[in-house]
């Protein structure tokens, strides 16, 4: 498969369920040694400030020999006033990336812009989609118009962004993705979990979205999980927290039409490996060990 030559795996400090700058359950450095020592050759950034800003931050992943391949910012597209008040945290993350040298202009970080999450769609994520909360029709001229404001704020600097369609957010469903793909010039983040516990085909899309791939989340899915978190009236962090993103290879993902299609459409990039783990009550041994064997897995899937 020609896919391992044009294509670098990073990981994320989601998988390790860190959310926020200051969780303190495992060190940046601990977490970039064992990135390291388990063949990955980058990592997302996590909450902006995590893993050090600036020169600290470029040295930092220097000494452990990993790239960035960049981070998460939402905004928020809905709200004039608030998207005006988020380009504060969109230039601290930009500064935060551009601090950091790229080897390969193919690998720099990517700004991977998304919403915040939507309180209804949060609590009821995936499919069935919950209609009462999606953003109304006369609503998407104005949010892509911001959308496409933060991709050129991005481009300004010299990075080129995607944006991720997230369970729980305005931009959910594969028919989400594509009305924003159709009002903006931005590349899509192909997150093979969410997309598929939001009723998408994610090999369908692979194809449809041939030339609007920026980054991929390679992230599996239980749908079994999902299906019975929703019964019982759990939100996403009870999905989460349920296994409703598993380890590579144990879930519903079809990977190897997934890998397949990248490799045809000639998809160059970086490849996140993504699990993400529970804010709250994960095991660092577990979590660290399922990285590990998520390496190891998608290895023998390139080969």
């Amino acid at each position: 498969m020609q896919l391992s030559g044009r294509t670098r795996v990073a990981g994320a400090p989601v998988n390790h369920g860190i959310y926020q700058h200051d969780d303190t359950l495992l060190d940046p450095d601990d977490l970039l040694a064992a990135l390291s020592r388990d063949g990955y050759d980058g990592v997302d950034s996590g909450p902006i400030g995590y893993l050090g800003t600036g020169e600290a931050l470029a040295d930092r992943l220097a000494a452990n020999r990993i790239g960035l391949a960049g981070g998460w910012v939402d905004l928020r597209y809905a709200d004039p006033d608030g998207f005006g008040a988020d380009l504060v945290q969109l230039d601290a993350a930009l500064d935060a990336f551009t601090a950091v040298p790229a080897d390969d202009p193919r690998f720099a970080p990517r700004p991977t812009l998304a919403c915040p999450g939507n309180p209804g769609r949060m609590a009821r994520p995936g499919t069935p989609p919950d209609l009462t909360s999606v953003l109304p029709a006369t609503a998407w001229p104005e949010f892509a118009a911001r959308v496409q404001q933060a991709a050129d704020r991005c481009r300004d600097r010299g990075l080129e962004p995607v944006f991720h369609y997230h369970l729980g957010t305005d931009v959910e469903t594969e028919a989400e993705a594509d009305r924003l793909l159709e009002l903006t010039d931005i590349a899509v983040c192909l997150d093979t979990g969410h997309l598929l516990l939001a009723g998408g085909d994610p090999v369908a899309a692979v194809h449809r979205w041939a030339g609007r791939i920026g980054q991929v989340h390679l992230k599996d899915a239980d749908l079994a999980v999902h299906e019975r978190v929703r019964a019982a009236g759990g939100g996403l962090s009870d999905v989460v927290a349920a296994g409703g993103f598993c380890a590579l290879g144990a879930g519903d993902v079809d990977f190897a039409g997934v890998l397949a299609g990248l490799d045809a459409i000639g998809y160059t990039g970086w490849l996140v490996i993504e699990q993400d783990a529970p804010a709250h009550g994960r095991d660092l041994d577990r979590t660290l060990a399922d990285q590990r064997a998520n390496r190891r897995w998608l290895e023998e899937a390139l080969r």
